[in-house]
């Protein structure tokens, strides 16, 4: 992969990167569907909070993107409820899964759709740093009070569908026919802006 091209990835992932919160009840068995490093794909509109409160279900998603839609900007009354919105087809990388008791957090880091090879088959000190900062969130939150704002029917009813997979737990996008390829490390010097793989320079690398 060319180093432009690299560089220009991980600027659109990265550069603005905001935290979104998604509860849900959902079956064990379809929480399971989920690993560590597994590209999934959202086939609908994802529906998200900034506002993060309790947990009133037994499934968090935290949700870290870049490119989320603020409603309030069309709609005042979004603003009480921190309402954000992905576009369909979104793709996201499992990037960290913890349970405390009988409630799960799964981090999903949502990704271009022209970058899934590069996030499968690679990890990052980026997102080695905000896997820390989502377990801290998790840690936190999971036992504060419920924000009332999002206990509302209507609110449960957008976001009480999983992501990546239909109510049955058949993932929409099969990430097993993804090209394996040799396992990147790509460590990035935010304050220098150098993108290392393998700790060798980019510029050294190709």
């Amino acid at each position: 992969m060319k180093n432009e091209r690299l560089k220009a990835m991980y600027h659109e992932t990265f550069s603005g990167l905001k935290l979104f919160y998604r509860d849900a009840n959902l079956p064990e068995n379809l929480i399971l569907n989920y690993k560590v490093g597994q590209i999934i794909q959202e086939k609908g509109f994802t529906d998200m909070s900034s506002i993060g409160g309790g947990l009133s279900s037994n499934l968090r998603y935290l949700i870290a993107s870049a490119h989320a839609k603020d409603l309030s900007k069309f709609n005042p009354d979004s603003s009480k409820i921190g309402h954000f919105l992905l576009d369909s087809i979104a793709y996201f990388k499992v990037l960290d899964i913890q349970k405390i008791g009988d409630k799960t957090q799964i981090f999903l880091l949502n990704i271009p759709d022209n970058s899934i090879s590069l996030f499968k088959n690679s990890s990052s000190n980026l997102e080695e740093e905000i896997i820390e900062k989502a377990q801290k969130r998790f840690r936190e939150k999971i036992d504060l009070s419920l924000v009332s704002e999002l206990q509302t029917e209507e609110w449960k009813e957008r976001t009480k569908s999983p992501l990546g997979m239909d109510e049955s737990g058949k993932l929409f996008f099969d990430d097993s026919k993804i090209k394996t390829e040799s396992p990147k490390r790509i460590d990035v010097d935010v304050s220098k802006k150098i993108i290392e793989i393998n700790k060798k320079p980019w510029w050294k690398f190709w």
